[in-house]
């Protein structure tokens, strides 16, 4: 029995992980773009249209966008229910979101993207901060957003230090 064990750690050692290669500059350069993007369709003056058709076009079929709130859990939906019901406040009111940092992380065709953010309205009515956590899917040579979960900064979850301002490492 000693020498199993023995010969099974042996074997343990001598065969290393398949080690994970590293991102391509390439792959980085389309997940920021896509994370660019999807705040800059966001944002803009009140009574400026949002090109929505390009919205649709960042995010894979079925792409869900939700909110931890505070005292309601997660709620969301649909990038369509989002369009639906936020798209008319964001043309109406004008809102910017600004990225404040960013955390990014690539395996294969998957990437996830801890986002902080600075959002706000344009006569001042909303102002939050928070993290938006992307997922993204490389499909068809592509970079798509499956997903984005955010959640409002607040006195019992501060931005962490590195995410309070300034583009964080690919990792």
């Amino acid at each position: 029995m000693k020498g199993f064990v023995i010969a099974a750690a042996a074997a343990l050692v001598a065969s290393p992980a398949a080690a994970q290669a590293p991102a391509s500059s390439a792959d980085l350069v389309a997940i920021d773009k896509a994370i660019t993007d999807v705040y800059a369709v966001i944002s803009g003056p009140p009574g400026q249209k949002r090109d929505f058709a390009k919205m649709r076009a960042m995010f894979a079929p079925n792409a869900l966008l939700r909110v931890i709130t505070p005292t309601k859990g997660v709620r969301g939906g649909t990038l369509d229910d989002y369009i639906a019901k936020s798209g008319p406040i964001l043309e109406k009111e004008g809102f910017t979101e600004r990225e404040l940092g960013r955390r990014t992380e690539v395996y294969g065709n998957l990437a996830s993207v801890w986002s902080s953010y600075d959002g706000r309205t344009a006569n001042g009515s909303f102002h939050e901060r928070g993290i938006n956590s992307f997922q993204l899917v490389k499909v068809g040579g592509k970079w798509l957003v499956a997903s984005i979960l955010w959640q409002e900064e607040g006195t019992q979850f501060p931005l962490p230090a590195d995410m309070a301002g300034g583009k964080g490492k690919a990792k």
